[in-house]
């Protein structure tokens, strides 16, 4: 990562090679891709809400956001794989679809994360959907430096990705609102105990807004630079429909889907982020 050059999206039908369950409502989608241009961490794809067929689906119409997990590249194509949670229509609709079914891939979008500097501590904090955001991260960044991750979640069945992030041997550590599954509470109270630590370290976040707030101003307090992923709702994946638009401190908007989804943590206008 650093300086990058950020691959251009493409726009095709990919195949549903398997679309799991995975405890709770989460599940995991594997695409075969063809044409996949790689991507950078922090980036997402637009996925059509279910299994397009024969007849163009109006209902829902529009495409759902979905965070790029990791990918597995092949001769010709890529194994696009998708952690998600089934939350609304769209998603159950996605949750329907079977292998062989075709799913409208547009993609990679987005800004991604930055890189840490070499040697730096970076501290990876993530809860909720906003796990599948930080994995690739994880992978890219295991090595630079001191790289710990903090996964949230309220119960274990609601935990994304767990298995993954253990087998990059990544320093990992695991809080439940239940005390179901590593220790209990919130896991920015991870984030404290991290920040508490002697030395530096950069922050990055992905999850439910009160949760990323809540991590940028521990850092703030602690001096410590942080850089969040923000997930509003979106209707395009890139900037025509104005409908990520976030506040941004210095006043005006930047388009998640555009401008982001990574920005710096103090440019954003928490109070006013919906």
């Amino acid at each position: 990562m650093g300086d990058f050059e950020i691959p251009r999206p493409i726009r095709v039908d990919g195949e549903v090679v398997e679309n799991r369950a995975e405890g709770g409502e989460n599940l995991r989608l594997r695409l075969r891709v063809p044409g996949w241009p790689g991507f950078l961490p922090g980036q997402f794809v637009m996925l059509s809400p279910g299994a397009r067929t024969s007849v163009e689906r109006t209902d829902p119409l529009l495409p759902r956001p979905m965070a790029i997990f990791r990918t597995h590249p092949e001769a010709g194509f890529a194994l696009v794989e998708i952690l998600y949670r089934r939350v609304g229509r769209g998603t159950r609709l996605l949750a329907e679809t079977l292998a062989g079914q075709a799913l409208r891939v547009v993609g990679p979008l987005g800004r991604p994360f930055p890189a840490p500097v070499p040697g730096e501590r970076a501290l990876l904090v993530a809860g909720g959907t906003g796990i599948a955001s930080v994995y690739q991260l994880a992978a890219r960044i295991q090595g630079l430096g001191r790289t710990e991750v903090l996964l949230g979640a309220r119960t274990a069945a609601d935990l994304m990705g767990e298995a993954d992030f253990a087998a990059l041997g990544v320093a990992l550590r695991v809080a439940t609102e239940d005390g179901s599954r590593g220790v209990r509470g919130l896991v920015t109270e991870l984030l404290e105990s991290a920040l508490a630590e002697p030395g530096g370290a950069r922050v990055y976040t992905c999850g439910p807004k009160p949760m990323m707030e809540r991590v940028a101003r521990l850092a703030a307090a602690g001096g410590r630079p942080c850089v969040v992923s923000l997930e509003n709702h979106m209707a395009c994946g890139f900037g025509v429909c104005l409908g990520c638009a976030a506040p941004l401190a210095a006043g005006g908007y930047a388009l998640v889907c555009r401008d982001g989804p990574a920005f710096e943590a103090g440019a954003i206008a928490w109070e006013a982020l919906p």
